[in-house]
């Protein structure tokens, strides 16, 4: 299972638990409090019922009339909408008993006058002093047919108890109210969790996201390309994986270093040990001037190993921006071409196309520059035939400058093309001779660091380079 999915998995267990838990303590919260919200209010009703009937009370007064007017409440309509539900009809129940708990009357059955209600609890506990109050069903299978009762003392001038009076309401009044208030508790709830589950969604998006950034950094990044630009704990990791990964790039790039240096300076050193044990034998003197010319050969080979890795290390250590200058490309080609004039003269090389290249102002630091092109071209006078031509060329491509050498020598084998430019990757010459495998590698860590790059094509015969460098500071 995807990451994605599993963090998305316990996001939506954790959100639809505690949301059920939530719903459940509330919505169990919502008929009791309802019920003592009723309670209260029944309070205040039993005890407006007492002060009313308490005057017919005294005395032997009469309860015709209050009987009549209270009757009479039930029929009346009072079609009043609260918070959207509609009540139409009053569903108050009210007996009044005297002092010792006789019904004196009672709305919901006339027939019940007389009768000894002293035994119910909402009468018992008045009678004694108490708050008196009761729940009973009419109907005893009948959860709905429950009736809050609430009861008040009725006393006379002198504070005496007289009488009761009782007040209720059956609990199938309040069942709207509490079904609305359920249902709307619920649909705030399923909002609260589709909204967090969208944004649970979003944020496992970001973070799947972000991993997957940081997976193809580390798997398919090129070296030294900068890790992710991220925020909190994840920039933290990311830099620290950008940090892991550079140390061991280094250190993976310097052991291939020094197997290709070591595999590099086998071939002149025994070169130069065969030929420094047969000048110690006594020879002929046209061999002794060979092997004599074959060591200073090879140690130019190795002086020239020497130097091209120690300018490539320092190319590959830097870490600031080169020196960045407006500068006439086009004459930096002819000023290297002239420095070579002299190899080229002795091998009937002509050097074609300097004389037509248009003015090119590029930005960099002409000593790389110069030391890039200073490569290119000895690569190619190394490897072109005596007697044949260079071509080169330059052109403007969308803010860029293409740099071309062409020459007309044996070029490459088709698996070899596409390695050009690697550390000690280095071609018989016609000669016989063998490079540093480091002129192309420099060339191309120069161009990087001028935000540009090198492109080598068969030209069917010899090779053409192709060094492209943007007209602006990188």
């Amino acid at each position: 299972m995807h990451l994605g999915l599993r963090v998305l998995l316990v996001f939506f267990l954790l959100c639809g638990l505690t949301a059920y838990g939530v719903l459940r303590v509330v919505l169990g919260e919502v008929k009791p409090r309802v019920r003592e919200v009723v309670e209260e209010s029944l309070v205040e009703t039993a005890h407006l019922v007492a002060v009313i009937s308490a005057p017919a009370l005294q005395a032997g007064g009469s309860l015709q009339s209050l009987n009549e007017q209270l009757q009479a409440l039930p029929q009346r309509s009072p079609q009043a909408q609260i918070w959207g539900l509609k009540k139409e009809a009053l569903q108050l129940r009210i007996y009044l008993t005297d002092a010792r708990g006789r019904v004196l009357l009672d709305t919901a059955s006339p027939s019940a006058v007389g009768q000894d209600y002293s035994r119910w609890n909402d009468v018992l506990r008045t009678l004694r002093g108490e708050y008196g109050a009761r729940a009973s069903r009419s109907r005893y299978d009948d959860e709905g047919s429950l009736v809050l009762q609430v009861a008040a003392p009725i006393l006379d001038e002198s504070g005496r108890l007289i009488g009761v009076a009782s007040v209720g309401k059956p609990v199938a009044a309040l069942d709207p109210f509490v079904a609305r208030t359920e249902q709307r508790v619920w649909q705030i709830g399923l909002i609260l969790v589709a909204a967090a589950l969208l944004l649970g969604g979003m944020l496992t998006g970001w973070l799947v996201w972000t991993v997957r950034r940081l997976r193809d950094h580390a798997l398919h990044a090129q070296p030294g390309a900068p890790a992710p630009v991220l925020r909190g704990e994840l920039g933290e990791l990311a830099r620290a994986m950008d940090a892991m990964r550079a140390r061991l790039e280094g250190r993976s790039q310097w052991e291939q270093r020094v197997r290709s240096l070591t595999h590099e300076l086998k071939s002149p050193l025994t070169a130069l040990r065969g030929a420094g044990e047969l000048l110690q034998e006594d020879l002929a003197a046209p061999d002794r001037e060979r092997f004599a010319r074959q060591v200073v050969d090879q140690s130019l080979r190795l002086q020239t190993l020497a130097e091209r890795l120690l300018e490539l290390s320092k190319l590959e250590a830097q870490t600031t921006p080169l020196r960045q200058e407006a500068l006439r490309l086009d004459e930096l080609v002819r000023a290297g071409a002239a420095r070579e004039a002299g190899r080229c003269a002795q091998a009937g090389l002509q050097l074609r196309g300097l004389e037509d290249l248009p003015a090119a102002t590029v930005h960099g630091d002409p000593e790389a520059l110069a030391l890039l092109w200073a490569n290119l071209l000895g690569n190619a006078i190394d490897f072109a035939p005596p007697g044949s031509a260079l071509d080169c060329r330059l052109e403007p491509r969308e803010g860029r400058w293409t740099l071309s050498l062409r020459d007309f020598g044996p070029g490459v084998p088709p698996q070899t093309l596409s390695r050009l430019g690697e550390q000690f990757l280095s071609t018989t010459r016609p000669d016989g001779r063998k490079g540093s495998g480091l002129g192309l590698a420099l060339a191309r860590q120069v161009a990087q660091l001028h935000g540009g790059w090198l492109e080598f094509e068969a030209a069917e015969p010899g090779l053409r380079v192709r060094f492209t460098l943007p007209s602006h500071s990188p």
